[in-house]
C-alpha cells in the first residue's frame, strides 16, 4: 500500500487496491481518524481540525463511493468497516481517537467493536444503533429523480431543493464541474445502495466496545430521536452525552463553536 499528496489539502491512500481520498490537516498532535457521512467530503472538517490544532491533528477520511474516493461496488458495512481498518494500518495511527458524522459515525463504532485494538476513543455524531423504521421515520434519502447534469451551480442547487431539501448546502459540497456541466462527486444509484445496507440494528456493534465514548446530538434532529441516544448512552458504560439545542442532524454546521468545545472537552479529559 502507498500514499501520494496530490494537492496540499487532498491526499490518497492505495488501501487494499482501491484509492482512498482523504485530507491530512497537518501538525504534530494527536491524531484523530474523521469519518464523513453519507453524500459528504472530507474537507467538512476544516473547522473542526481548526478548532482542535495544534494539540489535535485531524486526518479526514472520504469513505469509499464518495468524494474522490474509489468503490468496487460494495456498500456493506463489513466493506465500510474493512476499508476504515485498513486505512488505521496503512497510516500507522492506531490505537486513534475515532470520530464520525452519521453513516460515519456509524463505522467508527462498529470499527472499534470489531477491531478494538485500532480505537483509542470515540466522538460520534448523530449516529443510532438503530437505523430503521419505525424508529427512523426516512432512513433512505430517495435522489434518484435528483438532476444528474445542469448548464449552472445554482441550478444544480435549485432542482435540488426542489426536491424537498430545505437547504442543499451539505450536498453542494459535492458538486463539481463536468465536460458535461455541473453533477455530484457521488453516483446516485451509488448512495441509494449505501444508504439501504445502513438500515439494520446495530446495538450489538455499539455495545459492543468499551472505550470511552462521546455522543453528540442535536436536539432539534429529523434523522435522530433524542429518546434513542440517550438509551444509548444510558445502556453503554464509559459514554459521555452531549445535547446541543438547536442543532439538527448537521450538529457541526449549526454551531461549529458548540460543537467543537463538546468534542474538545471530551477529548481533554481522556
Amino acid at each position: 500500500m502507498t500514499a501520494f499528496v496530490a494537492s496540499p489539502a487532498e491526499r490518497y491512500a492505495q488501501v487494499n487496491g482501491r484509492r482512498l481520498a482523504y485530507v491530512d490537516y497537518g501538525g504534530d498532535g494527536v491524531p484523530i481518524l474523521a469519518m464523513i457521512g453519507h453524500f459528504g467530503r472530507a474537507r467538512m472538517f476544516a473547522p473542526l481540525a481548526a478548532a482542535l490544532a495544534p494539540a489535535y491533528r485531524v486526518i479526514s477520511l472520504e469513505q469509499r463511493g464518495h468524494g474522490h474516493s474509489d468503490t468496487d461496488g460494495d456498500f456493506s458495512r463489513e466493506a465500510y468497516v474493512a476499508d476504515a481498518a485498513a486505512f488505521v494500518r496503512h497510516l500507522a495511527l492506531s490505537p486513534v481517537i475515532t470520530l464520525g458524522h452519521s453513516m460515519g459515525g456509524v463505522t467508527a463504532y462498529q470499527l472499534a467493536a470489531r477491531h478494538p485494538e485500532l480505537v483509542r476513543a470515540l466522538v460520534i455524531e448523530e449516529a443510532g444503533a438503530y437505523n430503521r423504521q419505525p424508529e427512523i421515520p426516512h432512513p433512505v434519502l430517495d435522489v434518484t429523480g435528483w438532476p444528474r447534469r445542469t448548464a449552472t451551480l445554482r441550478e444544480l442547487r435549485r432542482q435540488v431543493e426542489a426536491h424537498g431539501i430545505p437547504d442543499a448546502s451539505y450536498f453542494m459540497e459535492s458538486a463539481v464541474e463536468h465536460a458535461d456541466g455541473w453533477g455530484f462527486l457521488f453516483d446516485f444509484g451509488d448512495m441509494m445502495a449505501s444508504q439501504r445496507a445502513l438500515v439494520g440494528d446495530w446495538w450489538g456493534d455499539w455495545l459492543g466496545s468499551r472505550c470511552p465514548a462521546l455522543l453528540v446530538h442535536g436536539t432539534d434532529s429529523f434523522i435522530l430521536p433524542t429518546t434513542m441516544v440517550r438509551q444509548m448512552a444510558e445502556r453503554r458504560p464509559n459514554t459521555v452525552l452531549r445535547e446541543l439545542s438547536g442543532c439538527g442532524h448537521w450538529v457541526h454546521d449549526d454551531d461549529p463553536d458548540g460543537y467543537a468545545t463538546a468534542v474538545c472537552d471530551f477529548l481533554d479529559d481522556l
